[in-house]
């Protein structure tokens, strides 16, 4: 990732590392479940590279450190594959992944590949007031949500950030009784409905299993 006030993409992680020949250039954020997954099932010949999750909240820099990250591996692998959606970049990581002939997960974020886009797509209106969390994110809801809203020092923005919501929707990875509690306690703290759907990996199984033959 780049820097605060610095444009340059810094290199992405190698979180795991053997003798592969796939390498899966990926979001921070999701680096627990792709490694669930490798370990499930058995892509010893699969490694996994990260960049920072904190992109996220700087959607224009995406596609320059994905862009840094393919150029710096390539030589190394036979296949790589971008474990981001669009992700918020306006299309630019689609361009830059068909430029450099890589393959990129399908549709527009995270919550749409794990909820399967199709089911997403379906649920369209009436999702149209909810706010999602993932795994990751209701860990890491503080850093991700709270703090750079700016709500810890200025709680009275709270309205004028999520007025608009009547939901939020955990889109569980996993079926963990705490992390459920955590999430219905930001509902809470949001002044939000909580709702809980335990979605798995979603599509992001079946793009990794493409990715990984």
């Amino acid at each position: 990732m780049t820097q605060p006030g610095d444009g340059t993409p810094q290199p992405a992680a190698l979180v795991s590392e053997g003798r592969g020949t796939v390498l899966v250039i990926a979001c921070g954020a999701l680096a627990r479940e792709i490694l669930a997954l490798k370990a499930a099932n058995g892509w010893a010949h699969v490694d996994l590279a990260c960049l920072p999750a904190i992109l996220h909240n700087r959607p224009e820099r995406i596609a320059d450190a994905v862009e840094a990250a393919v150029a710096r591996h390539r030589g190394a692998y036979g296949r790589l594959f971008v474990a981001y959606a669009d992700c918020g970049t306006g299309g630019a990581l689609e361009k830059v992944c068909a430029r450099l002939g890589v393959e990129m997960i399908a549709g527009p974020h995270c919550y749409a590949f794990y909820e399967g886009l199709d089911a997403f797509a379906a649920r369209g209106e009436e999702d149209m007031t909810a706010f999602y969390l993932t795994d990751f994110l209701v860990r890491q809801f503080d850093a991700f949500v709270w703090e750079p809203l700016g709500l810890a020092r200025h709680p009275e923005l709270l309205p004028m950030y999520f007025g608009h919501y009547e939901r939020l929707v955990y889109q569980a990875q996993t079926d963990d009784p705490a992390l459920d509690a955590l999430a219905r306690a930001h509902a809470a703290r949001l002044g939000l409905c909580y709702e809980r759907r335990l979605t798995g990996y979603g599509d992001l199984a079946q793009a990794l299993a493409r990715a990984a033959r």
